[in-house]
């Protein structure tokens, strides 16, 4: 144990040990030799987040419910939006059933996507489109803005998730934690679905 002195000028005891153990962590040893699992890991814990999303959409009363939130993203948006959102409650209204279940759908095979490892560069592409879909949409583009205002929304966020795991895919290479993986090994053309 050595003696050190915080910014006050007090002793305060403190391991060596520990001093260097935190540096060698802060300084990215250990986020570098685990990179390969901690990018796998991320994809797997953003897949359950698209799975419960996903989910969440078959609620029983989420049909009914669903175009009114559509309907409500566009209150209080500025005048020359209003034509989006107007055209998007009309359509949802007159068959919510098939929107609700089509994006449900489409979150749970993202989440599949993801959490398997599986068609990751389609998984990645329909993600950000479907993430800006959301944003757009039922989010009412993260508005309306004015006084109160906390943040844009989580869609647009999500997005910009799927385009860094589209960066890290091309910078990194293929995930060794994912199903397309083993199916590469055996499917020579599959890597033209799966990687970038």
């Amino acid at each position: 144990m050595t003696t050190i002195r915080n910014h006050l000028g007090s002793p305060r005891l403190q391991s060596w040990e520990g001093v260097t153990q935190t540096k060698r962590i802060m300084s990215g040893g250990w986020l570098r030799r685990n990179r390969v699992k901690l990018k796998s890991f991320i994809r797997i814990i953003f897949g359950f987040v698209w799975l419960i999303d996903g989910l969440l959409k078959f609620q029983p009363d989420m049909i009914s419910v669903f175009p009114q939130l559509v309907t409500n993203a566009g209150l209080g948006q500025p005048m020359w939006l209003y034509p989006w959102f107007s055209f998007w409650s009309g359509v949802v209204s007159q068959n919510p059933a098939f929107w609700v279940y089509l994006v449900g759908i489409g979150e749970l095979c993202i989440a599949a996507g993801l959490i398997l490892g599986l068609l990751r560069k389609m998984t990645y592409l329909v993600g950000v489109f479907l993430s800006l879909v959301i944003w757009a949409i039922p989010e009412g583009l993260g508005g309306p803005y004015g006084p109160g205002s906390t943040d844009i929304g989580t869609g647009v966020i999500y997005s910009f998730v799927f385009l860094l795991f589209i960066l890290i895919s091309v910078s990194y290479g293929p995930s060794k934690y994912s199903l397309d993986r083993w199916i590469e090994k055996r499917i020579k053309w599959w890597k033209k679905l799966a990687e970038f």
